[in-house]
């Protein structure tokens, strides 16, 4: 069953707030081997200006997929999430994630397109802090294999 080209253009309401943790960038940072201290070692983020742990660029991919699930599983767009393959991820980066950020992430879907058999869904999350104030967007696009014939 192909996406639905109709949900192109389609926002969702915000995912729950996020709290961003200490442990969870320490944990993310060690998983995708970003060794600088500053995203390891309070004091090291301290001494360059920042509140606290910083996130590695990257982990804004977290809060942004907890978003992109309403997307996904919204029965009207047709994603069979059982064939979805990562084709791209972009970040544009407002200002750091660091530990003890509250955010709010609203995904919309920006394209839907067709292509040798095959479903592009291309995605747009805006993450903000609990001010309103924008900290990342990072667009996703998924391939959506086609039905086997």
């Amino acid at each position: 069953m192909p996406v639905n080209p109709s949900v192109a253009g389609r926002s969702y309401p915000p995912a729950p707030p996020f709290q961003v943790g200490r442990e969870a960038v320490r944990a993310f940072a060690s998983a995708v081997q970003a060794q600088h201290p500053a995203h390891h070692d309070v004091e090291a983020a301290r001494a360059l200006g920042h509140a606290d742990l910083v996130a590695p660029p990257t982990f804004a991919v977290v809060i942004a997929q907890r978003a992109e699930a309403a997307a996904v599983n919204d029965p009207e767009a047709g994603i069979d999430f059982s064939r979805v393959l990562h084709a791209e991820e972009r970040f544009t980066h407002h200002r750091p994630l660091v530990a003890g950020d509250e955010v709010t992430a609203t995904v919309r879907i920006a394209s839907v397109k067709s292509l040798g058999g095959n479903d592009m869904v291309t995605t747009v999350t805006e993450i903000a802090d609990a001010a309103g104030a924008p900290v990342s967007t990072v667009t996703s696009t998924l391939l959506i294999r086609g039905e086997e014939v």
